[in-house]
């Protein structure tokens, strides 16, 4: 019975927060959709274009999970002021780093996208895009944040609909704008750039409305609350950097095998979400449900909450593998009609496929390490999974064996099992119980 309730616990925290990050990932999915008409450089550019933006966003992810992690444990321990506190602190925080890091990738988008080894027209295009991305970035931390703190208190329906709200409106300015119609200028891969920031704009307020409505915000300046944040955020912040710094050379070493393959690598990662989009859900839902249950000092529920989540991922993420391996030219042509994409394409979904059970146990069983607050040792995970692994021989069976395309994917496998086999060893460990973050 206690299983059931706790399954149904996680499933109402999870299912919001799942479509929230697929409906987030959906952002840029549907950039790579719309652009798709305008050829493979377009693709290309969006695509090496938004790797940095993630690669930005990591520097507040850490600010982010923090919020979350202590809004939560406070807000089970029942100390909803001081988690109101923790919330104002870190919009403020957020702000003004992403006002830090709006000027930084405004002045070097485009040394990063020679820095990759991209070519003249896609330099120039992704140019473009990050322009107007950067120039509307401190709205898209908002929304991160804002999300963070509604999720950390069990609401997390509100920043579900903040996430609908921002697709749709993100759809009806951006193909206007891309390709000229309804009267609008056609404005090509800026358009779908400029629809980005319009549309969270628009989020940001709304959710801001919606946290203060809640008696969420609580203006305060108490040092101790923004260092149990850091304290949690700053190892995920480093993670976050070590596995899109990785994702970024990974990419180099994919487009040594030229822009088509690259314009499929980024395809097959944009219908990837709709696996990685759900596991993220779960683990986010295991770090809210986790953190809430040690703040309450209820270490066996918190036990159940990880296995359930983790059960639920498995089941979910098993099934979108078995989608990507035999269906995967369906899900391609919605994407492009390019015949070579969709040929290396297919190729990428049924590598994918093959690890999808040691990406959702990973996955959820950090997010629970997460709501505990041992950040730190996720830092170890991703340095052996990306750094030891995964990059290494990657470079390897390009540059020195030049082993096709399928062997450098292939890698991706081999990656997410190191870090299903390490991640798993520090949770059976328990020392993660041993964290105290709330007194």
């Amino acid at each position: 019975m206690v299983r059931r309730q706790i399954r149904r616990q996680i499933l109402a925290l999870a299912v919001p927060i799942a479509i929230s990050n697929l409906l987030e990932r959906a952002v840029n999915i549907i950039d790579i959709f719309l652009v798709g008409g305008l050829g493979a450089p377009s693709i290309a550019a969006v695509g090496l274009a938004q790797l940095m933006v993630f690669f930005v966003m990591s520097l507040i992810q850490g600010v982010t999970l923090g919020t979350l992690v202590v809004v939560a444990q406070l807000w089970g321990a029942n100390k909803r002021e001081e988690a109101a506190q923790t919330a104002y602190q870190s919009v403020i925080l957020g702000v003004t780093l992403a006002a830090v890091f709006s000027l930084m990738g405004i002045a070097l988008g485009r040394q990063g996208s020679l820095l990759l080894g991209a070519e003249g027209e896609v330099v120039s295009i992704a140019d473009g895009y990050l322009l107007l991305i950067f120039s509307f970035f401190v709205f898209a931390v908002l929304v991160s944040i804002l999300s963070a703190i509604l999720q950390g208190t069990g609401d997390t329906r509100t920043p579900m609909l903040a996430i609908l709200m921002i697709n749709v409106l993100h759809v009806v300015i951006a193909y206007p704008l891309i390709y000229g119609r309804l009267g609008f200028p056609q404005i090509g891969v800026k358009g779908a750039a400029l629809a980005i920031g319009l549309s969270e704009l628009a989020g940001a307020i709304f959710l801001l409305v919606k946290a203060a409505q809640k008696g969420l915000i609580a203006p305060s300046f108490k040092p101790e609350l923004t260092r149990s944040v850091l304290w949690v955020g700053f190892p995920i912040s480093l993670d976050r950097i070590l596995q899109n710094l990785g994702q970024i050379l990974y990419a180099k070493a994919v487009l040594l095998y030229g822009t088509i393959a690259y314009a499929a690598h980024q395809v097959g990662l944009a219908i990837e979400a709709l696996s990685f989009m759900p596991g993220a859900g779960f683990a986010i839902a295991a770090a809210t449900a986790v953190g809430q249950s040690l703040g309450a000092n209820n270490l066996a529920q918190a036990k159940i909450e990880n296995y359930e989540a983790n059960r639920l991922a498995v089941i979910v993420m098993t099934g979108m593998g078995l989608v990507f391996f035999f269906f995967p030219y369906l899900l391609l042509r919605a994407f492009t009609s390019d015949p070579e994409v969709i040929r290396l394409g297919s190729l990428f979904l049924k590598i994918v496929a093959v690890m999808q059970i040691p990406l959702a146990l990973t996955m959820v069983l950090s997010g629970s390490l997460k709501g505990a607050g041992d950040t730190r040792y996720l830092v170890l995970v991703t340095l052996a999974g990306m750094w030891v692994v995964r990059l290494p021989i990657a470079f390897i069976l390009a540059m020195v064996l030049h082993m096709g395309i399928a062997f450098i994917w292939g890698v991706m496998v081999v990656d997410w099992v190191v870090r299903m086999a390490v991640v798993l060893a520090r949770y059976r460990s328990e020392r993660w119980q041993e964290i105290r973050i709330v007194q």
